[in-house]
């Protein structure tokens, strides 16, 4: 098949949606279609180049910060695109992908979506993020104005899929993982200088409010190893001087940088236990990449995100928002170390049903159907 992805970013792979995309075509490519993106940044054989959006510098900011960028909609592109694509598939409700559906539809091109942008993505930059009707409102806005129009949708989990439904959304859905990449295999490596006689922690994310990394460095405050723990926070965003000032009560140094993914490997294979603390979450391919390493993970049990559906038992969850829960359930799995390696190969085998492989399978089915309707 020839496959053109929609998305406003695609080189820099700063943001969940971005890294899903990227990885997506590259597997796609791996199982003999072709693919194109239309995306901002330079000109390539791969893409079709859109201008980037310039905002006022404190709205810049706010978009640049969660590792975005917005495009600037452009008809010819999109025309010279559809002429060359056996279906065009949208990542994102941006202005460049409505003004891009409209073409697409005009030229009768086959088309479906993903849901990738959680209303709360949105909802909890603007401190909304726990007020229902804001997102209501939103999930409202993106069946009107975006994902009514396909007939097929794409959704990475069961808990979204519900969501949709609930909010009237009329399309199709497949429930499709986006996939664990075949190099996040178990593995466990000695520690590096700064990593040794430490218990360290991880969570991957970006610094936003939905994320909760500040229930963790709660939690690791109030740990009774605290003395012996270190909290590794791997991203960049908004939240990072707020993160910094409360880590300021941790026994150790907290270590917050933003790693490119062979540098994160190897982080994962060093690391002891990972913490995944968001209160809204589509699917958490940070949370599935670590424990398909050897990662014990412990999970926000929240309603609003689906990474509780990776939990093999309790030991693994903990009531959303609770520092001191989760400070009972760090020290629990810091005093035992031998049920740490052995749900670490459990969960390590958990994650083979999550292949990418797996997942393209079933995104080709979906773009099969979507061609087999026009």
């Amino acid at each position: 098949m020839k496959i053109v992805l929609v998305i406003d970013q695609f080189d820099d792979a700063n943001n969940g949606t971005t890294i899903s995309a990227r990885r997506f075509a590259t597997a796609l490519k791996e199982h003999g279609n072709e693919v194109r993106v239309i995306a901002t940044g330079k000109p390539a054989d791969y893409k079709y180049a859109v201008r980037q959006m310039k905002f006022f510098p404190i709205v810049e900011h706010l978009i640049t910060s969660q590792g975005m960028r917005l495009a600037i909609p452009n008809r010819h592109v999109f025309e010279k695109a559809a002429a060359w694509a056996d279906v065009v598939h949208f990542m994102m409700p941006s202005p460049l992908a409505i003004m891009g559906l409209k073409h697409v539809e005009r030229l009768n091109i086959p088309h479906t979506a993903a849901f990738h942008c959680q209303p709360e993505n949105i909802t909890f930059t603007l401190h909304l993020g726990n007020s229902r009707r804001a997102n209501d409102f939103v999930y409202g806005k993106f069946r009107d104005t975006f994902f009514n129009r396909f007939t097929h949708i794409h959704c990475p989990s069961n808990m979204i899929a519900n969501q949709l439904r609930e909010h009237g959304y009329t399309a199709q859905l497949h429930v499709i993982s986006n996939g664990i990449s075949p190099q996040y295999q178990y593995g466990r490596q000695p520690k590096e200088d700064w990593m040794k006689d430490r218990f360290n922690v991880l969570m991957v994310g970006r610094y936003a409010g939905e994320k909760r990394q500040d229930v963790l460095i709660k939690a690791c405050a109030q740990c009774r190893h605290g003395a012996e723990i270190q909290v590794i926070l791997a991203g960049k965003g908004p939240l990072e001087k707020k993160y910094r000032r409360l880590a300021r009560n941790l026994p150790n140094p907290i270590v917050m940088e933003f790693y490119e993914p062979a540098r994160l490997l190897e982080i994962l294979h060093m690391a002891d236990l990972y913490v995944h603390t968001s209160d809204a979450e589509i699917e958490a391919m940070s949370c599935m990449e670590a424990f398909a390493c050897g990662l014990v993970p412990v999970i926000a049990d929240s309603p609003r995100s689906a990474t509780p559906q990776f939990a093999l038992d309790e030991r693994s969850l903990f009531p959303a928002g609770d520092s001191g829960a989760l400070a009972e359930r760090i020290d629990w799995w810091f005093e035992r170390p031998e049920e740490r390696q052995e749900m670490g190969l459990r969960y390590a085998a958990h994650a083979e049903q999550y292949a990418l492989s797996r997942s393209i399978k079933q995104t080709e089915e979906m773009f099969r159907q979507a061609i087999a309707e026009r």
